[in-house]
């Protein structure tokens, strides 16, 4: 009988033209991660770095690139890279925990959220941050506890790749590596592997390294999915799996899918992509990117657990932005439990503003009944005029950028006063 992972998982999810509606891409990620960890919502501008630096990441250094991008990441606010993000030229990244035939290593090395910050860092489009991931991941290669807790928790990663024009699924077992490329249509991800026979890029050891571990024969065609992992890739879209519940909601809205329905996807509590219990919905995104380069692409975070009673509230790139403040974690510098050996020894407060009036907010809500509605309410139609203000922007092509600098800040006020 195959080990079965623990019931933990988060979902990717990307609608290209025709699937998508009014020729954008739209891509939207659920974090699922234990219940008490806070998500926070950080930007980083572009930055030049001296030849030869060095990076710090989460446990390990690599060498830092000469320029790095101007980045927006939903980030559990302890580690340095991210669960989902966006950079300043359109790409976005979401990551999953997979499991399969290869061990997973304990070894400290990246975290598949490094790889995320770090493809986003680096590279102007998706295929190249694809690029950039693969090589970090073969210097480097990934590992160490996921998980703020002297408790291990380790995975593989699979990753979510999306810029205007088209996206990748790169699908990870320890240093080997499946690609495949989307170029129309919907794609999503789960905590499983899910490249089957489509293989468009692949590390150049990995079937011979399946044909050594006996795991498949050189003969019949070669299923990453299949021979890398438990999965009857023959029923991956039909068992009752994540996977296949953020499938059938996708194409159930083929052809007609907006930043709006994806919110819908990622608020959907009976399918379980909502996730409720000791692993929850702690973060969630939904990107919109235009295929006209002239266009702003709009990045919606909720920084807050469970969209269902939280607001996307909209980001675009622009110069002069600052930092985030309301929904950036206290940092505690060399004295982070983290940063010290033996790590995870205690847990500090990392609460940022936001989220410790949300958490007050969702109390009321389960609480009070007319008070929680009133205020459920009032998210609701704040969110719907922010969107209604960003589609405008699309349709007219027209963004004033003394607006939109504040934006996310000034979305963070307004609802903060609802929970006030």
């Amino acid at each position: 009988m195959a080990p079965q992972p623990p019931p933990r998982s988060c979902d990717t999810f990307v609608a290209l033209p025709p699937a998508a509606a009014g020729g954008r891409v739209v891509f939207g990620k659920n974090s699922d991660r234990p219940a008490d960890e806070v998500q926070e919502i950080v930007y980083f501008p572009a930055a030049a770095h001296p030849p030869g630096a060095s990076l710090e990441c989460t446990f390990v250094a690599v060498e830092q690139a000469e320029r790095t991008h101007a980045v927006v990441l939903s980030r559990p606010a302890w580690l340095w890279g991210a669960e989902m993000g966006a950079n300043e030229h359109g790409v976005c990244i979401g990551n999953e925990a997979v499991w399969g035939r290869e061990e997973v290593g304990d070894e400290e090395a990246l975290l598949g959220m490094d790889l995320v910050r770090l493809g986003l860092e680096r590279a102007d489009t998706a295929e190249k941050a694809l690029t950039v991931i693969v090589d970090l991941l073969e210097k480097y290669g990934q590992g160490g506890n996921c998980m703020e807790s002297h408790m291990a928790f380790t995975y593989h990663n699979s990753f979510l790749i999306a810029d205007r024009k088209e996206a990748w699924v790169l699908e990870t077992s320890g240093k080997y590596w499946a690609a495949e490329k989307v170029e129309g249509g919907v794609r999503n991800i789960s905590n499983q592997l899910s490249i089957t026979t489509k293989i468009d890029r692949e590390h150049p050891e990995l079937r011979e390294y399946a044909k050594s571990k006996g795991w498949w024969d050189g003969e019949k065609e070669f299923d990453f999915a299949a021979t890398y992992s438990y999965v009857n890739t023959a029923r991956m879209t039909t068992s009752r799996g994540r996977y296949c519940e953020g499938y059938k909601l996708l194409n159930k809205h083929k052809g007609s899918i907006t930043p709006e329905i994806m919110m819908e996807i990622l608020r959907d509590k009976e399918s379980g992509i909502n996730m409720e219990g000791g692993f929850m919905t702690t973060g969630s995104m939904v990107s919109v990117l235009p295929q006209q380069p002239h266009l702003p692409c709009i990045h919606f975070f909720t920084g807050t657990p469970d969209p269902a009673r939280s607001v996307f509230k909209p980001f675009i790139f622009v110069p002069n932005i600052t930092q985030l403040l309301k929904t950036s974690s206290p940092t505690f510098g060399h004295n982070d439990p983290v940063k010290k050996q033996p790590r995870f020894q205690n847990k500090p407060d990392r609460r940022h503003e936001l989220y410790k009036k949300h958490e007050s907010a969702a109390v009321v809500m389960e609480t009070m009944k007319d008070k929680g509605k009133e205020m459920l309410k009032e998210i609701q139609e704040l969110e719907k005029q922010k969107i209604s203000e960003m589609e405008s922007i699309l349709q007219n092509g027209c963004l004033d950028v003394t607006q939109v600098v504040n934006l996310f800040p000034r979305c963070v006020e307004e609802e903060l006063k609802i929970y006030s």
